[in-house]
């Protein structure tokens, strides 16, 4: 089944212009096609009419140029990995793939900061600081590239301490819709200099332009590390313990919150043996006494609302194991309805809020006969729902998107977000005006007709039709 829903006449002069000028790095074979027209979302697929395998921010210029000669559209992709059909070609076009564009540029030690390029992965940067004593906290669970995450405001394990790829940019290349070379921010920590496009560009998911490096904030690596596990009896005395830790001040770096379905899924998976019961997961970073004061105030807190087995991790293997668990979460999911697809959704509501959120979702799920466990970022108020469905059954496909827009419903009356951290796409367009307004929506769509007037940078995304 193919998503797309107007493809492109692509003229031969576009086709012979793109091999003439990149070769063999140009591709319209069907299965390289198919490669880049799928994603990690429920959607369909919908491939693009060629792919370029670009390899500097002079080639993907070049090629923007080429392509709005003969009004192609554009499709930034890095990893696949994003869950709203981001980069799904919906009206075809060229998919430009930035992947080989992963060279760390630069690391200044001094001023904790490091250049890259689009296709650096999180885990790559990371290896490269090895032995600097830095490292780059932006964890959203895939090996996603950095360009991507900034494409889509990413997150993750770690925001509700070190904040989100909006708070870790500094500087950017883009490209533009006219193929433009456009450098924006700088390495300074602050600046008052005129419009701020790094956060424009910013969670923009290629519809304003295409990310060609990046410079990102480092930290020190803590010098003490502690995780633990604790169980609780229902998810109501979770995510209280989540609330007063977060009232309270205290400064953890990780608070994941997982409900018994999920733990199910990870002990098989995993093969772990937590208890199968609410649980959260807890990082603590400072001094060595600075972690144990944090980690045993909030073990204090856990008590006193029914937590169970609260376990620790300071050797690093075991903090390893415990934490790839939780990223392998998506996939252990999967197992629990073999032949499912997941329709990952997420939210993100004020901290006074969650509890209220999470209590009426699981209601939610219990009442509507659905697998769906509940896992989120909840130190920050963000929590997911991995919506397990049969694609076959139009019916509990219904159900699905019904409970995931009745999710959304409750979000926004709590005055809350239709996504945290996972973008809107295609899959939430539908949620932008009323999370926005009209008002803001006009303004959105004169920023885009300004800087991509033939509507060539990814179309189709963010914004709803209108």
């Amino acid at each position: 089944m193919d998503a797309r829903h107007d493809t492109a006449q692509v003229p031969p002069q576009f086709i012979a212009a793109m091999r003439e000028r990149f070769g063999g790095r140009f591709s319209t074979a069907a299965a390289v096609r198919a490669h880049h027209g799928k994603d990690e979302s429920s959607l369909p697929p919908a491939p693009p009419d060629a792919v370029l395998f670009a390899q500097s921010t002079a080639e993907v210029a070049e090629a923007v140029r080429i392509c709005r000669a003969h009004r192609i559209p554009i499709i930034p992709f890095g990893t696949g990995t994003s869950l709203e059909g981001h980069l799904l070609a919906v009206r075809g076009g060229l998919s430009i793939d930035l992947s080989n564009m992963n060279a760390v540029l630069a690391v200044r030690s001094e001023d904790l900061d490091a250049t890259v390029q689009p296709g650096v992965t999180r885990k790559q940067l990371n290896a490269a600081l090895h032995g600097t004593g830095l490292f780059f906290p932006i964890d959203p669970g895939a090996d996603a590239s950095l360009g991507g995450m900034a494409a889509t405001r990413a997150s993750g394990t770690n925001a509700v301490r070190y904040g989100t790829m909006r708070d870790n940019v500094l500087a950017m290349t883009v490209v533009t819709a006219d193929g433009a070379i456009v450098k924006t921010g700088s390495r300074a920590k602050k600046s008052a200099a005129g419009y701020d496009l790094t956060r424009l560009f910013i969670g923009s998911e290629g519809t304003l332009g295409i990310i060609t490096e990046l410079t990102v904030r480092l930290y020190p690596v803590p010098e003490a590390i502690s995780s633990a596990v604790c169980a609780f009896p229902s998810v109501v005395e979770a995510v209280g313990t989540v609330i007063q830790t977060i009232q309270l001040g205290v400064p953890v770096a990780r608070i994941e919150l997982l409900d018994a379905l999920a733990i199910k899924a990870i002990n098989r998976h995993s093969k772990t043996t937590l208890r199968e019961a609410p649980t959260l997961f807890f990082e603590f970073h400072g001094s060595p006494a600075g972690v144990e004061e944090q980690a045993r105030t909030v073990q204090a807190i856990a008590g006193e609302h029914g937590g169970m087995d609260f376990e620790w991790a300071t050797r690093p293997e075991d903090r390893s194991r415990l934490w790839q668990a939780r990223h392998d979460v998506y996939y252990a999911c999967l197992g629990l309805k073999p032949g499912a697809r997941a329709l990952t959704t997420d939210v993100c509501v004020p901290i006074s809020r969650l509890a209220d959120c999470i209590t009426a979702t699981v209601a939610d799920v219990a009442a509507s006969g659905l697998i769906a466990p509940l896992l989120g970022h909840v130190g920050d108020g963000n929590f997911h729902l991995v919506l397990l469905v049969d694609p076959d059954d139009g019916a509990e496909v219904a159900r699905v998107h019904e409970l995931s827009a009745r999710l959304v419903d409750r979000a926004l009356e709590m005055e809350g977000t239709s996504t945290g951290e996972h973008g809107i796409g295609l899959g939430k367009q539908k949620y932008m005006v009323r999370e926005h307004g009209d008002a803001a929506l006009a303004v959105m769509r004169a920023m885009k007709r300004a800087l991509d007037p033939d509507d060539l940078m990814n179309p189709g995304k963010i914004l709803p039709p209108g």
